[in-house]
């Protein structure tokens, strides 16, 4: 399971240091793509391959299609080098309009990247209403 907050940067090749912890959860090979809200989404390749399985199940729909584009056209295959970074393609720092400062967070079955303005602004736009989203997520059994 992934989780926590660590705050890294971006070189100017489109590399980012992952911590050792979580590279050894991630494992040696796993997917980057394109997330929700402007952040990238990390996968190790065995949760990788149970979205792709999801996916095979949804509906040729419309916004099937849509999404499936989205997700998977920015999809690349990746690994660490000796060094403990991945290599970000360009249209993927593009997407999350990473600069310098990023931020990973687990969010366990995968990690995000997000550029630390955008997670700054995720957080400040959303703490008030997290309580609220919680108590209807959880029926107020989140402490239980």
């Amino acid at each position: 399971m992934f989780m926590g907050e660590y705050h890294h940067t971006i070189d100017n090749k489109g590399r980012l240091t992952i911590p050792a912890k979580i590279r050894y959860e991630l494992g040696s090979n796993f997917v980057v793509t394109r997330g929700l809200d402007n952040c990238l989404f990390v996968y190790p390749n065995d949760e990788w391959m149970k979205v792709i399985n999801k996916y095979k199940e949804l509906p040729n729909t419309k916004d099937a299609r849509k999404f499936m584009r989205f997700f998977l056209s920015g999809a690349t295959t990746s690994d660490f080098d000796k060094q403990g970074r991945v290599n970000i393609s360009i249209p993927l720092i593009s997407y999350a309009s990473l600069e310098k400062d990023c931020v990973i967070i687990g969010v366990n079955d995968h990690l995000e990247i997000w550029s630390k303005e955008n997670w700054t602004k995720f957080i400040e736009d959303n703490e008030e209403d997290l309580s609220d989203i919680a108590d209807k997520l959880f029926s107020g059994d989140l402490n239980a």
